[in-house]
């Protein structure tokens, strides 16, 4: 479908029959008079009779046609494409997975077998990402430093697939919580105030790193980011010992109080994650507390079409111009002859 954007520009069109109609004919005047060295061979032109006639209604048929495709590219004429959804609201929503060398600890089971932490890590937040339609969602991994492994994004698959690559250990075996939460505020903080969201999810405690995981809590406030904290790893597991089997606790190391502390600063909330009903359950919680955005808006897109008027206007305008010249050429070349 072709429409136009300022179809008011229509309204020039009688522009030049207006100005022709209401300005008065130059008058003639002997005395005041431009000498024109050539002017015989335009006068001859006055004589061709019905030749001369048809010429003149041509070239004013072309000269309204070009007038007619310039006011036509005026009124920017565009082509519209097929509806495309656009988010109404959405959120701006990192991640950041730990790494450390704790993640490989199987004390969690997937599909009725013993399973890796990030393993199950990775099987909840798929689900969890793959249903955040219209948010723009970042990746952080950390254990000894943070890397930021994807920006902020409307590409989903492309941060699942980028989820389902990370390995353990892949910067070292300790936890920089502190420095995960710095990296993920410095890529929120300039998105639009009220949709901030960093999901946090380790299994230990903050053993590494440059920032005090405290303090750069403080800072996500400042920056109006909520912090929503996941522990993860089983509360009780058995072992075989030498005295038979034993409980023990695998998820000794994790410091939930600092990981309540954060949440608490922020205005977010701690989530303690023992399997992954209950991880997935967290990620629904989360859903609940974060809204994804609502309907979208469908838009069409709007393709440019005035430069095919514009372009064949500036061609028949050099069509026009050789119309003016080469009757003027013939008729000079003639006189030339018959003078010789």
């Amino acid at each position: 479908m072709i429409t136009f954007l300022w179809p008011l520009s229509f309204l020039l069109l009688p522009l030049p029959l207006l100005v022709r109609w209401k300005l008065k004919p130059a008058t003639l005047s002997e005395t005041e008079a431009l000498r024109v060295p050539f002017f015989r061979v335009f006068a001859g032109q006055q004589g061709s009779g019905s030749t001369s006639n048809i010429s003149s209604i041509w070239r004013f048929i072309l000269a309204l046609l070009i007038w007619t495709l310039l006011v036509t590219a005026l009124a920017r004429p565009v082509r519209l494409g097929q509806e495309v959804p656009l988010p109404a609201v959405g959120r701006n929503l990192m991640m950041a997975i730990d790494l450390s060398g704790s993640m490989q600890e199987e004390d969690l089971a997937l599909g009725g077998r013993k399973a890796t932490r990030l393993a199950v890590v990775k099987e909840a937040a798929d689900d969890f990402i793959s249903r955040r339609k219209g948010d723009r969602v970042g990746l952080v991994l950390f254990s000894d430093r943070a890397y930021l492994q994807s920006p902020l994004t409307f590409d989903r698959e492309v941060v699942r697939q980028l989820l389902n690559q990370a390995q353990v250990g892949l910067t070292g075996q300790k936890t920089a919580i502190g420095d995960a939460i710095a990296i993920s505020s410095k890529r929120l903080k300039d998105r639009p105030n009220g949709s901030r969201v960093l999901i946090l999810l380790t299994d230990g405690v903050n053993n590494e790193g440059v920032m005090n995981p405290i303090k750069a809590a403080e800072l996500a406030k400042k920056l109006g980011i909520r912090i929503y904290t996941i522990g993860v790893g089983a509360k009780s597991l058995a072992v075989n010992t030498p005295f038979g089997p034993q409980m023990v606790n695998p998820s000794q190391d994790l410091d939930e109080d600092t990981l309540r502390k954060i949440a608490s600063i922020t205005g977010g909330k701690y989530f303690r994650a023992t399997d992954v009903k209950g991880l997935s359950t967290i990620y629904h919680d989360i859903d609940q507390l974060e809204p994804v955005s609502g309907d979208p808006i469908y838009v069409r897109p709007k393709i440019a079409l005035y430069f095919w008027p514009a372009g064949l206007a500036l061609i028949l305008s050099g069509l026009f111009a050789l119309l003016m010249i080469i009757p003027n050429i013939n008729l000079s070349v003639t006189k030339q002859v018959e003078h010789n």
